[in-house]
């Protein structure tokens, strides 16, 4: 073999041996992440979840449309898990919670599985669902601190990922005072897990959002306002009014 036969065969070798080198590097990588997205949400390959869905208000059995955008991207990342998703409507989930992860997407008022687990899981927490007086319907309470909405400019949502007990699988909460804000805490779940999966690890956190200016933006536009997570999962302050969280009024959408 001739020196520039032997260089050919060295460079090819040499180009072979990096390209696999590579593909190692990235595959490993990416199952880096995908474990570290599993372990998240609680979704190892090949398990099952529950979507359980509201109802729009003022309609029987209708979902809202920005509802179902929201169970559309939240079956996105169920997928890129490699899990499957059932969808269960709020009123027929009669089961607990902790054996398989859940996403309940809705206010009190019109998903009844979110207004048992707000009362279960996060005490410290309410959310008004009484139909008057008009300017405070939906307006959330977080231990001592109250937020009211104005509506298509300033409104809040709760995201919250919450764990019963060790080893149990997760319960995510989209609690918003009306319909496009669950798409928006979805949206925003999506975008930012991986730095939830820094600060948060596989622990519980309560998270405040504000969507910003919705009737321009949409659910686009969205501002974290704080972690909530001690004054949500606290019991509330002796003497502090409860809201209407479970008034079998309709939440607005």
């Amino acid at each position: 073999m001739n020196e520039d036969l032997r260089n050919v065969v060295l460079g090819v070798l040499a180009t072979g041996v990096s390209g696999a080198i590579g593909w190692l590097a990235r595959t490993y990588l990416w199952r880096r992440r995908l474990r570290r997205k599993q372990a998240f949400f609680g979704l190892p390959s090949h398990s099952e979840c529950l979507l359980v869905v509201n109802r729009e208000a003022g309609s029987e059995g209708a979902v809202h449309r920005y509802d179902v955008s929201a169970l559309l991207e939240l079956a996105a990342l169920v997928k890129d898990c490699g899990a499957t998703a059932r969808i269960v409507q709020h009123d027929l989930a009669q089961m607990g919670f902790g054996d398989r992860t859940e996403f309940c997407v809705g206010g009190p008022g019109s998903n009844r599985r979110m207004a048992a687990h707000l009362a279960s899981l996060l005490p410290g927490l309410t959310m008004r669902t009484a139909a008057e007086p008009v300017d405070r319907r939906g307006e959330i309470h977080v231990g001592t601190d109250l937020y009211r909405m104005e509506r298509g400019v300033t409104e809040y949502v709760l995201l919250a990922r919450v764990r019963a007990g060790e080893g149990a699988r997760p319960v995510f909460l989209f609690c918003g005072q009306r319909a496009i804000d669950n798409q928006a805490a979805t949206r925003y779940l999506a975008r930012h897990h991986e730095r939830l999966t820094r600060r948060h690890h596989d622990g519980s956190f309560v998270l405040l959002l504000k969507v910003v200016n919705s009737q321009a933006y949409g659910p686009d536009v969205v501002e974290l306002v704080a972690d909530v997570t001690r004054q949500a999962l606290a019991p509330p302050p002796p003497g502090t009014a409860v809201s209407s969280a479970t008034s079998p009024a309709p939440a607005a959408t």
